[in-house]
């Protein structure tokens, strides 16, 4: 008797994890129909994760930054699948601001209506491209609004701040704490718009059962110190700080941008 009900409970164990394997292999082949994805933007400064107001965060010239504002946009994603094809998210829905200071709506954008697919690489946008932007304000829908409301805007005429980096520094030079204040967007004939294209070490797998996270890190101190290293100190003009926001240095800056970024990992659940 006993080794009849033995069988048995052994029979359900394997019919019953067959089931959850069967299961769970037909949610990872299932790419019809549509889901979501979380693109997670993790902000740090070098090895360091990002702490507002208070972290001293030393670049490579050695200046001291405590950085009390990051602020940048996120546009024009596009993510490609395993076989190549890709899929563009509606660009009229495709801008975000990510936001150091906003807890509750500044790291996670959440994507909607993403075909069911294993995705390989994700591509975005840091600011709003010269297309959008020559769309004029009433083309904007309501992102103007929010930037608006993130100060990321200096007039329309203007255009955006594509990313808004600020705080305060010392250095051998400067003993006593200035400000300093680094904002890209469109200076003159020059745009500043950049865009990053990512790898995941793991696939995303979009299913109307599964909704990916993707986690991307941005690295802060890559925009001083990137492919082009930036001294604030020689920006401190008359010892009222460094205020970056256009000349020579903003191209340079641009490019320290693009390459700030990168994926973490992937989670799929």
């Amino acid at each position: 008797m006993k080794k009849i009900v033995y069988k048995t409970i052994v029979l359900l164990t394997l019919s019953i994890f067959i089931t959850a394997c069967s299961s769970d292999d037909n949610n990872e082949k299932n790419t019809t129909g549509t889901g979501k994805l979380g693109l997670k933007f993790d902000n740090s400064f070098g090895d360091n994760d990002l702490i507002l107001e208070t972290q001293p965060n030393t670049t490579k010239n050695n200046e001291v930054l405590k950085i009390n504002l990051v602020r940048y946009i996120v546009s024009n994603i596009v993510l490609t699948k395993a076989d190549g094809t890709t899929f563009t998210y509606p660009k009229a829905q495709s801008y975000f601001i990510a936001d150091e200071g906003d807890a509750t709506a500044g790291y996670q954008f959440n994507l909607t209506d993403v075909p069911a697919g294993d995705y390989t690489k994700v591509k975005f946008g840091i600011g709003v491209d010269k297309e959008q932007w020559l769309l004029g304000a009433s083309g904007q829908g309501d992102f103007l609004a929010k930037a608006q409301a993130k100060d990321l805007i200096w007039s329309w005429s203007a255009g955006y701040k594509f990313i808004a980096f600020e705080g305060t520094f010392t250095s051998s030079t400067v003993k006593t704490a200035v400000p300093f204040m680094v904002h890209t967007g469109q200076i003159g004939t020059a745009y500043n718009y950049t865009e990053v294209t990512l790898d995941l070490p793991t696939k995303a797998l979009v299913r109307t059962t599964i909704t990916p996270a993707i986690h991307i890190v941005t690295d802060l101190s890559k925009i001083l110190d990137g492919e082009n290293t930036i001294k604030l100190s020689d920006y401190n003009k008359g010892g009222m700080g460094a205020m970056i926001m256009g000349g020579e240095a903003l191209p340079k800056i641009t490019t320290n941008i693009s390459k700030m970024f990168r994926i973490d990992h992937v989670h799929n659940n």
